[in-house]
């Protein structure tokens, strides 16, 4: 039974409110009652109105990818419709999941300063076709709660003196230290923004002028993010990553990164997804170093649903650089299965470069230069940050994936790089946790260096846009991209036809020779696999034997040859 707004009534509903109060009572110490009542009433709306839809929980059948809704094109066609029609015919069922980025109108940042968090681009389809993706695989939304751009309605009214947008801005107060605000941009924090009456207000900007941060110390605020979030799942969405949520609380004195406003936030947002649409998940993104990212997980039942494994891309970089995988096997012995409800989001390319922050702590500058280093030699480029001590380090390298695997003679042959990126994937498409890959990554694309160029911004090089019959062809007739998409989809259905990849299974690291990374999944059950990569141009024989379930073929002992990989059922 579902209460009336007044009195939401049921012991579902209670339970619930039960369960944020806690967590409004840390955001709103004064009025934390009410602002529990209204966002219960809220999801409990927005439930009524899916009437009892549940999300399947991912499994070893499960892969994501991740695209732009535009990132293949064909002339006079909806992109969105474009992208349903590349999966069915082209990719089929082994990529069970699409991570949609930001498809909102937007004026800048290529999609993360959303004008109308609520509306699709008119240039990219309809809700429509949203739907048409929804009916065949899972469909995770992008939620950019962090900031809206400057033309958003909101601040536009904000702007004015509206009072519905009253508060759901942070202009700069004389009184408000910033001294310690960790920043991701050398830009300005605050913007001056000109008010309709003529006078200026300066505004929080966190990433950029034309992205302004919303002020969720008001609860209205809140409220309206909330049924944006609770909105996406009535459109589709078995899923949702909240984009640089990290800085979402902002708190006088305080890095305004991480803080404990920011997790109750998420935690509210949990119980009400759960609510609304039980089993649909949370994914949280924060580069930032490894033991801070992993906070987001709560207690493992209350926070995110999923974290991104943000140092598996630069490791996985660095193994097949260094041809060595000891910081990686070290790394990774210290990853394992989270809870029954919650697990990785693992990745190695994606819409942005390659991260590095994760990798303090584990990799030495030297080792973070080789990586510069080979990023230059492509015509890459990398971006730094400074630190407290007046250095500076590699914040990000700005390459495509899978050409920073190989030196530049390397990535000019289609065999090696194809063997060194199916290689790298193995280990992704094997790691605990949910995988995904980048659009680019699946076909096998080049780096765009003439996007970077014209368009000056460095994270361009790993954005272009396809053309849906020319990639068609080139499928078939290209050999890089030919051999990288094919082994892609080998791969990934070997992957789901094996419970040991259980996204919530365990995970076990053995140190074998550090020419190879070795795991073990789903250890001491009937499928039992141990997975296999050769980082080096070596051919390695490892006292190892049994059947490599990706090609069928029986190994004592197993020899891996240059860049191979296997996935070993154990003789016994």
């Amino acid at each position: 039974m579902t209460g009336t707004a007044d009195d939401p009534g049921d012991d579902l509903v209670d339970d619930l409110a039960a369960r944020i109060a806690p967590h409004v009572g840390l955001l709103y110490p004064g009025g934390h009652a009410e602002v529990t009542r209204r966002l219960v009433r809220l999801a409990d709306a927005h439930a009524a109105a899916l009437r009892g839809r549940t999300v399947p929980s991912p499994t070893h059948r499960t892969s994501c990818l991740i695209t732009y809704a535009d990132g293949i094109r064909r002339r006079d066609e909806a992109p969105l419709h474009t992208l349903a029609a590349f999966l069915r015919e082209q990719v089929g069922e082994v990529l069970s999941d699409v991570h949609l980025l930001p498809m909102f109108p937007w004026t800048s940042d290529d999609g993360f300063a959303v004008v109308d968090h609520r509306v699709v681009n008119p240039s990219l389809g309809s809700w429509d076709d949203v739907a048409e993706l929804a009916a065949d695989r899972t469909v995770m939304f992008d939620f950019v709660a962090n900031h809206t751009s400057s033309h958003s309605p909101w601040f536009l009214g904000w702007l004015a003196g509206d009072p519905a947008y009253d508060g759901f801005y942070l202009e700069e107060e004389p009184g408000f230290d910033v001294s310690r605000v960790v920043r991701p941009r050398t830009s300005p924090l605050f913007h001056p923004f000109e008010r309709p009456d003529g006078s200026t207000v300066r505004a929080w900007t966190t990433f950029g002028a034309d992205q302004v941060d919303v002020d969720v110390r008001h609860p209205g605020t809140l409220v309206e993010l909330t049924d944006v979030l609770l909105g996406y799942l009535g459109r589709g969405a078995s899923a949702v990553r909240l984009d640089a949520i990290g800085f979402l609380w902002k708190e006088s004195g305080t890095t305004c990164l991480h803080l404990p406003q920011t997790h109750a936030v998420i935690k509210v947002w949990r119980a009400l997804v759960e609510h609304v649409a039980p089993g649909a998940r949370l994914l949280t993104e924060t580069n930032v170093p490894h033991a801070e990212n992993i906070s987001y997980f709560g207690d493992g039942h209350d926070e995110a649903h999923l974290v991104y494994q943000f140092a598996l891309p630069p490791l996985v970089l660095h193994s097949f650089v260094a041809q060595s995988t000891a910081r990686l096997s070290e790394w990774a012995g210290g990853v394992g299965p989270v809870s029954d409800t919650a697990t990785w989001f693992n990745f190695l390319a994606s819409h942005d470069g390659i991260g590095m922050r994760a990798t303090e702590g584990i990799l030495d500058d030297a080792e973070r230069d080789a990586l510069v280093q080979r990023t230059h030699s492509h015509g890459g480029r990398v971006s730094w940050a400074g630190r407290p001590d007046g250095s500076r380090a590699v914040y990000e390298l700005n390459l495509s994936y899978l050409d920073a695997l190989c030196t530049v003679d390397e990535a000019g042959d289609p065999a090696v790089l194809a063997a060194k990126a199916l290689a790298a994937h193995s280990i992704l498409f094997a790691f605990l946790g949910v995988p995904a890959i980048y659009y680019h990554s699946l076909v096998g694309s080049p780096p765009d260096l003439e996007g970077m160029v014209t368009s000056r911004i460095n994270r361009r090089i790993n954005r272009a846009v396809l053309d849906a019959d020319r990639l068609a062809e080139e499928l078939r007739d290209d050999p890089r991209r030919r051999a990288v998409f094919d082994g892609m989809r080998h791969l990934m259905d070997v992957r789901r036809r094996h419970e040991a990849f259980s996204p919530f299974g365990t995970q076990r690291v053995l140190r074998l020779d550090d020419r190879v990374f070795v795991l073990v999944r789903g250890e001491g059950t009937a499928d039992e696999l141990v997975c296999v990569t050769n980082v080096t141009g070596e051919e390695i024989t490892l006292p190892l034997s049994g059947t490599d379930v990706v090609t069928g073929e029986h190994a004592d002992p197993l020899v891996v040859g240059a860049w191979g990989y296997a996935w070993l059922r154990p003789d016994s």
